[in-house]
C-alpha cells in the first residue's frame, strides 16, 4: 500500500472522528445555559474535535502532495528499494554446528572460512534471509 493512500485515510478518519467530536460538543453545549456547564463540552469534545479536524486536513494535504515515483524500469536497485534475497547459483553452504543453509553469498556465510557444503542434509532449514531454495 503506498504511503499517500495512507496518509490519505489517515487523514480522512482523523477528520471523521474530529466532526464527531464537534458535534457531540455542540450538543452537549446547546443543552446548556450557563458558562461554566458548558466547559466540560468544550473540554472533551469540541476542542480534541478541532484539534482533529486540522490534524485530517494536514495529513490529506501530505498525501496529495507527496509526489508519486513510477518504478525505475532500469531495476528495483535503481530507484532506492532495497534489493532482493541474494541469488547465488551455488551450492547451499552451512555453518558447522549450524542449523540453517545459506546461499554461498548470503550476508550471514560470506566471507566465513568456517561455512562448508550443506549437501543434502535434510534436518538443514531454509535460511529467512537468502531463503536458499525456491518455495
Amino acid at each position: 500500500m503506498p504511503t499517500s493512500r495512507i496518509l490519505l485515510w489517515s487523514g480522512l478518519a482523523a477528520a471523521a472522528g474530529g466532526a464527531v467530536l464537534c458535534v457531540l460538543g455542540w450538543y452537549g453545549i446547546s443543552g446548556e445555559r450557563f458558562a461554566e456547564r458548558q466547559l466540560p463540552y468544550l473540554a472533551s469534545c469540541t476542542v480534541p474535535g478541532a484539534a482533529l479536524l486540522v490534524a485530517g486536513a494536514v495529513l490529506v494535504t501530505a498525501a496529495y502532495a507527496l509526489p508519486v515515483r513510477p518504478p525505475d524500469p532500469r531495476g528495483p536497485e535503481a530507484d532506492g528499494t532495497p534489493p532482493g534475497p541474494p541469488s547465488s547459483d551455488g551450492p547451499p553452504l552451512r555453518v558447522p554446528g549450524g542449523t540453517l543453509a545459506h546461499r554461498p553469498d548470503c550476508p550471514l556465510v560470506a566471507g566465513r572460512a568456517t561455512a562448508v557444503e550443506a549437501g543434502d542434509d535434510p534436518s538443514l532449514s531454509p535460511c529467512p534471509v537468502c531463503e536458499p531454495w525456491p518455495p
